[in-house]
């Protein structure tokens, strides 16, 4: 690697002796045998160092293109390093789909599960909640497999690589469906903190966006699945909403070509549920981005505590999404064990800026034990992150039992894990 190694981003340089790209599991188990100090690295959307090392990086894009569906079991199994776009056409044109995919088709299923990335929808848990078993290389580059009852499994799928390098992730799949996108503009405050489990549960898929500058909100994106009776059409006004005259991006002032197609014209699953489209580049990319999750039944407390702060939010804000999380039971999911909210925030690329700032949003949302996103930005301290989650000691247990030595242990989960 060289110092002009960043993530996407650009707010991290990667810290790495040299990055190797092994073209097959054999050549990965002596890469990983072979190093005192390694980590994986998957397509760098993460805004923090939980992906760099020391020691080296170790990427599994390289390892040999795997798709393989098990119809009898209803589920599909996939190269880690395969992005969540790049197989979704093979599993749609077979007649299957994933449950939900994030904003991004463009990250790494393995890194996506791997922090507990997700789409929307309140029947809709995070990308790594479909995860039924995973293979990875351990420290002493041996292969082992986990699978959906097996102990360790709940510790093992979001772990931030400190147990090993995930080769293949075996995920459950669901038929595949149509879904329609539609975009409201100028919700009006009053209307989602009144009614916010009826506007967040009015589609398959939702997510609103605002800026905090002012009432009402900027968006509403309402991803509906096209049922037997065919498409649908929007009414124009929706909880106060209008209608959007034509395709919007997020952010203000950004072209949206580079979003999935709106305005009710339905389309596959993996080219509506995202927001952004795989060909094109994604999002914004100069920023950055920090997530917070509480309880469902919080979430108007919190955008109300949220809003007592939107004077020194707006300023350094690109976009805020509000998004809903089904629960799920692994062990450091920021959804584990509760049905959630998750706020998004996307800030211009200023970290000396935006620091302080996160700060009082944790402090305003740490009366609903707000968990921040593993890898995005925040300010949360180990000591708090500990009273978030009941398996906490469990995961540093198992971190400790498959990697005694520390190989995988970069400063990011040295700071937040003891041994």
């Amino acid at each position: 690697m060289t110092p002009a190694e960043k993530n996407w981003a650009g707010n991290i340089t990667f810290g790495a002796r040299r990055l190797s790209m092994p073209r097959s599991e054999a050549e990965l188990r002596e890469t990983v045998s072979a190093s005192t100090a390694l980590h994986a690295l998957g397509t760098r959307h993460s805004f923090n160092t939980v992906a760099d090392t020391r020691g080296d990086l170790v990427s599994v894009a390289g390892l040999p293109r795997r798709v393989e569906i098990d119809r009898e079991a209803g589920a599909v199994t996939v190269a880690a390093g395969l992005r969540l776009g790049e197989f979704a056409d093979v599993l749609h044109e077979n007649g299957y789909a994933l449950h939900n995919l994030g904003s991004l088709p463009h990250i790494s299923v393995a890194g996506a599960c791997a922090t507990g990335t997700h789409g929307s929808g309140v029947g809709n848990g995070s990308i790594a909640g479909a995860v039924r078993a995973l293979d990875m290389v351990t420290a002493d580059g041996r292969n082992v497999s986990l699978r959906r009852g097996d102990a360790d499994f709940p510790g093992a799928v979001v772990a931030m690589g400190a147990l090993g390098v995930v080769t293949a992730l075996t995920l459950d799949v669901v038929p595949a469906f149509e879904v329609q996108q539609w975009v409201y503009e100028d919700l009006p405050e009053t209307r989602l903190t009144s009614s916010f489990d009826e506007v967040m549960s009015a589609a398959y898929s939702v997510s609103v966006f605002t800026d905090w500058r002012e009432e009402p909100l900027n968006q509403v994106w309402l991803k509906q699945r096209v049922g037997s009776a065919g498409p649908q059409r929007a009414p124009e006004e929706w909880f106060g909403a209008r209608l959007a005259d034509g395709p919007r991006h997020p952010i203000a002032g950004m072209p949206a070509e580079n979003c999935t197609r709106q305005q009710g014209v339905a389309g596959p699953w993996h080219r509506r549920l995202p927001h952004f489209r795989l060909e094109f580049t994604p999002s914004n990319g100069d920023e950055l981005q920090s997530e917070y999750f509480v309880a469902r039944q919080d979430a108007p407390a919190a955008y109300a505590a949220l809003g007592r702060l939107r004077e020194r939010i707006a300023p350094l804000l690109q976009i805020t999404e509000i998004r809903t999380v089904a629960r799920d039971d692994l062990w450091l999911s920021p959804a584990g064990g509760r049905d959630s909210v998750a706020f998004h925030f996307t800030w211009v690329p200023d970290t000396a800026a935006v620091t302080p700032v996160l700060g009082a949003i944790e402090e305003a949302l740490a009366p609903f034990g707000a968990r921040p996103h593993w890898g995005k930005v925040f300010t949360t301290t180990p000591g708090t992150l500990r009273t978030l989650y009941g398996k906490y000691a469990d995961f540093e247990r198992l971190a400790a039992r498959f990697d005694p030595e520390g190989k995988f242990r970069n400063d990011f989960l040295a700071r937040h894990f003891l041994r």
